[in-house]
């Protein structure tokens, strides 16, 4: 049987990254990320906007693009960006009541930039088809070799 675990998502950060470094030099970025679902409110007829929000891990990995490194100097709550990840159940143990406890989180694969950043064009993680690809916003993404 054969399983398929991938999220594409195009949001924005709801918080600046948050790093913790290992003690064996490994790094993450922890970010907070939100899109939004369209649901017709019955009451009133309108559409509105739902909000999601999503809990994104991004790692250096030994060989590769220092993702992490890159998320911390480059990204800002506010700014919307395109991911790629994987799904990851993440389970504990409650401290205070000792009860079980778990969470969905998306460890990002890659990331682009959708906006224009400070000192330079929108931009992202090299993909084959980034040069060909249009952000929401109407801004051409540029590729930002590693």
């Amino acid at each position: 049987m054969a399983n398929l675990n991938k999220v594409m998502l195009i949001g924005r950060l709801t918080r600046d990254p948050e790093i913790k470094t290992f003690s064996n030099g490994g790094k993450v970025a922890k970010l907070g990320f939100a899109v939004n679902n369209r649901k017709k409110n019955m009451q009133s007829g309108q559409w509105e906007d739902v909000p999601v929000w999503i809990d994104l891990k991004v790692f250096n990995r030994e060989t590769g693009a220092k993702k992490a490194d890159l998320a911390e100097s480059s990204l800002k709550k506010g700014h919307q960006i395109f991911v790629e990840g994987h799904l990851v159940l993440e389970e504990w143990t409650g401290k205070e009541d000792g009860k079980k406890q778990s969470k969905l989180v998306v460890v990002v694969d890659n990331f682009e930039f959708l906006e224009k950043r400070e000192g330079g064009a929108a931009g992202g993680m090299s993909r084959p088809t980034a040069s060909a690809s249009k952000a929401s916003s109407g801004d051409e993404i540029e590729e930002v070799p590693f």
